[in-house]
């Protein structure tokens, strides 16, 4: 078998349905299987994979394990050469897979391999690529100073601004999102440490598999879309996972960093203090017009009963009119991708391409009765039943 798709799930059930269903379009021209991992969800993501997927196989945790020990339970169930750990708030497109396996078969020593992330508004997701996190590269991105002097070495190492986004390359960290690496690797370096905190788990395999003498690679051929994205506000709290995940990190690998304590103290005083005057976040703002991208009109006029909103019905035939439609009116539109008719590939192609802060998606997934997807990199995403 050529690869295992593992997909951890804790209570996103619309979000896993999507999900599977874009992976399991992905591997109709493979040889692999879907693994899903539930950590004791109380939703009904597990009755939804035995009605719609019954060839998927699940493996229904009893207690919610986290992130690490339920992905190696996956694992251990394993049989394809290669792994793939994705995230289950993901979208992969219908040839990702087959891209991705191609170029790790020419590559003579390959670690793990991650692809280009981008947000449900299309937008690109730098922790696709990041270097280590040694206490001066983790002080330059919690101080922002990667965003101040992008174009200096001393400050760019976070995020791999080595690499453009629209250029392959080696890395040394991936995102736990997406990685694809052999399974025999996986097991080699232990897979993830199940010891390990929030935020530390995929810097410290990739750094392990690093540590074997094999390459990492960021591959920007594919897309996928990744809906959480960055979704936790920095704050005072954040700062304190992410001391705790770094310190965990040096402590294994390195020496504890006195350097990196003194500064992580400062920087949770000072986030502590702006947070002080920050008001609430903004509200995003409703869509002020919707437009409906199928070859299905009556179900337009269903989308308008759920949304209670009138969406404009625009034909698949027309799909090039979408962008001077839409920046011609200038207003805030969100666009619906029937999947039935547009695939996970197409769905994202446009994401990127239209691209705007005036702009939000939904797709309707194939055989599914709600529309799902995000307005902001800094929240979970939406769904919408259809009536």
């Amino acid at each position: 078998m050529q690869l295992s798709v593992i997909i951890l799930n804790y209570n996103v059930r619309y979000f896993l349905e999507q999900c599977v269903l874009s992976v399991q379009e992905a591997l109709s021209v493979i040889d692999g299987e879907i693994i899903v991992v539930d950590n004791n969800s109380d939703d009904d993501s597990c009755q939804m994979i035995k009605n719609r997927f019954p060839e998927v196989k699940l493996i229904q945790n009893k207690e919610n394990y986290g992130f690490p020990k339920g992905n190696n339970i996956g694992v251990q169930q394993a049989k394809g050469k290669y792994i793939c750990i994705l995230n289950p708030d993901t979208v992969v497109a219908e040839d990702t897979f087959s891209k991705i396996l191609v170029f790790a078969e020419r590559q003579t020593n390959p670690g793990i391999i991650g692809c280009k992330l981008i947000d449900g508004t299309g937008n690109f997701l730098p922790e696709s690529k990041r270097g280590v996190p040694t206490p001066w590269v983790a002080f330059t991105k919690i101080f922002g100073l990667y965003k101040i002097f992008p174009n200096l070495k001393l400050f760019n190492q976070y995020y791999a601004q080595h690499l453009r986004d629209n250029q392959t390359g080696k890395v040394d960290i991936l995102v736990g999102a997406f990685m694809v690496m052999q399974r025999e690797l996986y097991l080699e370096t232990g897979g993830f440490d199940e010891d390990c905190f929030m935020y530390a788990d995929d810097i410290d395999l990739s750094y392990s598999v690093l540590q074997k003498q094999k390459s990492n690679y960021y591959f920007h051929e594919t897309s996928v879309i990744h809906y959480k994205g960055e979704s936790t506000i920095k704050d005072e709290k954040y700062m304190r996972r992410f001391q705790e995940a770094m310190e965990f990190f040096y402590q294994k690998h390195f020496r504890k960093s006195i350097f990196f304590s003194v500064f992580i103290k400062i920087g949770i005083l000072f986030f502590s203090f702006i947070k002080m005057f920050q008001g609430k976040p903004k509200a995003n703002l409703l869509p002020e017009s919707y437009i409906f991208l199928s070859l299905n009109k009556i179900l337009s006029e269903q989308l308008s009963l759920s949304l209670k909103n009138k969406v404009s019905f625009l034909d698949l035939k027309r799909e090039k009119m979408v962008n001077s439609c839409l920046v011609s009116k200038g207003k805030r539109v969100e666009i619906i991708l029937d999947n039935h008719y547009v695939s996970f590939k197409k769905c994202i192609e446009i994401l990127e391409t239209l691209r705007d802060k005036r702009i939000t998606f939904k797709i309707l997934p194939k055989n599914a009765n709600f529309i799902i997807g995000s307005d902001s990199k800094n929240e979970r995403g939406k769904m919408v039943k259809i009536d």
